[in-house]
């Protein structure tokens, strides 16, 4: 296989990476995913952001010690490839890319049911096809301009939910609640069913399968190393600010929607933060927020594409993908990969249109397939590299950015995955990941068998 000799124009600061991680963390599963996850478990779902949190910031970590060290695009698939071997980084890197696009469909499809709040009589797909082009519009020009983009974006729907938790914070303090509430804003509606684990702990578990669908693509800071202008500093200063971001963006914001108004009552029909605050009798509030989680929507998509494409281009680099992936234009973007996310972005218009109901939590769920096990491979990969650094002699102390608890964090969040995974076949409506995520690891051993090892041993021929 011709070597690929294109290459990716540097052009994000660590103010883009820094915002990029918020457009990947804070978007669909928050403003509308939140509401399947709160249904299942009741108060207790802040616990699950927590624990989800701290096991996707040791995944992380362990991403951003190996991205400090090879600051390469495509990050976590060559650390796969080198560190657990070619069919490794194959795998990891096609289900990162299939992750990303299961994951804006999800997204596209929830931009739809958010214009529907003020265009209920207008199909959901139509809203859909005017995203996917002005997304595919944005991610064509140059990497700084989607830098800028993602960092406006992420600003909008940052300070709206910095607004919205102070706001609710006061509405709580003076005892303002619903018209027809049978109970007083903070903690007694919180506690309304008369527990934080109203449907038990089997509730807790089932609500993983959407938590942490919430934080899938946050790895996409990972993929920034080979177009940042200093990865070693840029990489680990977005990296070391998802705790408190998770704190801040989801345990409290929706410990203050739950506080003013009763759980029970959110039914998925829209965002839980705009049907509070519109029951609040507060509509302009709602048409805010509405506006709000359609930026964040639009910001998720918009990383997404980012992020699937500059792993294809690597992939098309590692002889992993067709090498017409690995064409850049005269800006320095991939604008093949481009190209290949609208069209599949385009297939979520047409099952919107044929799904608009039950299609968000099908996807979410085989999105959480799909993340959870490019997460595990990252931390697999991890251990490897330790592994072949104590084999040369290194230590792990003399690493600038280790990842705190060491390999023991890394065993126990390794677990923790394996855990959510056993967890998608608790319910019928996440069981269809597993059969979907099956097939599809199937699916990339027989073209790794058939392509991919061809390629590569034809390639190995050619240079004896």
């Amino acid at each position: 296989m011709t070597e690929i000799k294109a290459s990716l124009a540097r052009g994000l600061t660590a103010r883009h990476i820094r915002f990029m991680a918020l457009g990947s963390a804070i978007g669909t599963g928050l403003f509308y995913g939140s509401s399947a996850a709160i249904q299942a478990a009741g108060p207790a779902v802040l616990f699950a952001y927590m624990i989800g949190g701290a096991a996707v910031f040791i995944v992380m970590r362990a991403m951003g010690e190996m991205a400090v060290k090879h600051p390469v695009s495509g990050s976590f698939a060559h650390y796969a490839s080198r560190y657990l071997g070619r069919f490794a980084g194959f795998v990891t890197g096609w289900t990162f890319t299939f992750e990303m696009a299961i994951v804006a469909i999800a997204d596209v499809t929830a931009f739809g049911i958010y214009m529907g709040f003020w265009f209920p009589q207008v199909p959901q797909w139509i809203w859909v096809s005017v995203v996917v082009l002005l997304i595919a519009a944005i991610n064509l020009m140059q990497v700084k301009v989607f830098g800028e983009t993602e960092f406006w974006l992420a600003v909008i729907k940052v300070s709206a939910i910095i607004a919205m938790i102070a706001g609710g914070a006061l509405l709580i303090i003076f005892g303002f609640s619903a018209p027809g509430a049978q109970t007083a804003t903070g903690w007694d509606t919180l506690m309304a069913s008369g527990t934080l684990f109203p449907n038990g702990f089997t509730g807790l578990l089932v609500s993983f399968a959407v938590v942490m669908f919430a934080f899938g693509g946050i790895e996409t800071i990972g993929i920034t190393a080979g177009e940042a202008d200093d990865p070693s500093r840029s990489v680990p200063a977005a990296i070391n600010t998802v705790p408190w971001r998770i704190l801040l963006f989801y345990v409290a914001s929706l410990a203050v929607v739950m506080m003013l108004f009763d759980w029970r009552q959110i039914d998925g029909s829209a965002s839980p933060f705009v049907q509070i605050f519109d029951a609040l009798g507060l509509p302009a509030a709602a048409h805010v927020l509405n506006a709000v989680v359609i930026t964040a929507a639009v910001s998720a998509i918009n990383a997404d594409t980012f992020g699937a494409g500059r792993m294809l281009f690597a992939m098309a680099q590692a002889g992993h993908a067709p090498k017409s992936f690995g064409r850049v234009s005269r800006t320095g973007v991939p604008w093949m990969t481009v190209v290949v996310m609208a069209v599949v972005l385009l297939v979520g218009v047409v099952l919107n249109a044929l799904l608009p109901e039950a299609l968000f939590m099908i996807i979410a769920s085989v999105a959480t397939f799909a993340t959870v096990w490019v997460w595990i491979m990252i931390l697999a990969s991890y251990l490897g590299m330790r592994r072949s650094e104590r084999g040369l002699g290194a230590s792990v102390k003399g690493s600038a950015y280790a990842v705190p608890g060491g390999t023991a964090a890394v065993w126990a969040t390794l677990g923790f995955m394996a855990l959510v995974v056993v967890l998608l076949a608790l319910s019928p409506e996440t069981r269809i990941a597993l059969y979907a995520g099956a097939g599809w690891l199937v699916l990339l051993a027989l073209c790794y068998r058939f392509v991919d090892r061809g390629a590569a041993e034809k390639k190995f021929a050619e240079a004896s």
